[in-house]
């Protein structure tokens, strides 16, 4: 999901600035969510007045409404997600979460800055949250990936606090991730919950359905939670007498 305005950066003054940041690494159910916005200081100023700021301290409706006003005012925003089989293929072949998240946010960095000019990427700075402890390991399987590495990249923790631009992209993956939940729910007709292992609903949902929605595909099967439950399930099948 790319959506570019139709205006030219160079009305922009100032310096660019590119926030990356996600949402859903830790449920064992759907998609982890990853976000680019691409904006000026102008822009960035101006969703900090109106209250931008990590979704994570946002209510689900200032998130929603922001949500719609940052796509309005930014220059492009980018959007990608790994679906639970993407997860559990990538683990498969040898990759960690940390890995898939450098490989996404590579795709968003190249989609927000293949259409700007050389000037244009001299005055671009891109701050992404960092997933990973190790910032500078993190980094550079980041940049295995991406196409131009002359690029300005600063990887951080607490980017989602400190920077405008990071704390719109979180809003943005936090708003698809939740609207990709209530979507799996409407699906199969169960309220599972956040899909967080330390959701209740969640928990319940797993332990009843861990072997269920193969054809859907909404369960993490890499994750030890999934894992675990799924073991309990024959445990408990086990003990069951035979009549």
């Amino acid at each position: 999901m790319v959506e570019l305005k139709e205006r030219s950066i160079q009305e922009n003054l100032g310096c660019l600035i590119l926030g990356i940041d996600d949402a859903g690494r830790g449920p064992v159910i759907g998609p982890m969510v990853l976000s680019g916005c691409l904006m000026d200081k102008e822009v960035e100023k101006d969703l900090k007045e109106h209250g931008v700021m990590d979704s994570k301290v946002l209510t689900r409706q200032l998130r929603e409404g922001l949500d719609k006003q940052i796509k309005k005012k930014v220059i492009s925003y980018c959007s990608k997600k790994a679906t639970p089989a993407e997860i559990d293929t990538g683990m498969g072949q040898g990759l960690n979460l940390n890995q898939v998240e450098a490989m996404l946010a590579s795709i968003i960095i190249d989609n927000l800055t293949k259409d700007l000019t050389a000037s244009e990427k001299q005055n671009l700075k891109i701050v992404i949250d960092c997933p990973s402890n190790n910032i500078n390991g993190w980094k550079n399987q980041l940049m295995d990936y991406i196409k131009d590495k002359k690029l300005n990249i600063s990887c951080e923790h607490k980017a989602d606090v400190d920077h405008v631009a990071v704390s719109a992209a979180s809003i943005i993956s936090k708003v698809r991730r939740d609207n990709e939940i209530k979507k799996l729910r409407e699906k199969i007709g169960i309220d599972f919950g956040s899909g967080y292992p330390n959701d209740p609903k969640t928990k319940d949902f797993l332990k009843k359905h861990v072997n269920d929605f193969k054809k859907e595909r909404i369960f993490r099967e890499t994750w030890s939670t999934w894992q675990e439950a799924k073991q309990n399930f024959k445990t408990r099948q086990a003990k069951l007498p035979d009549y």
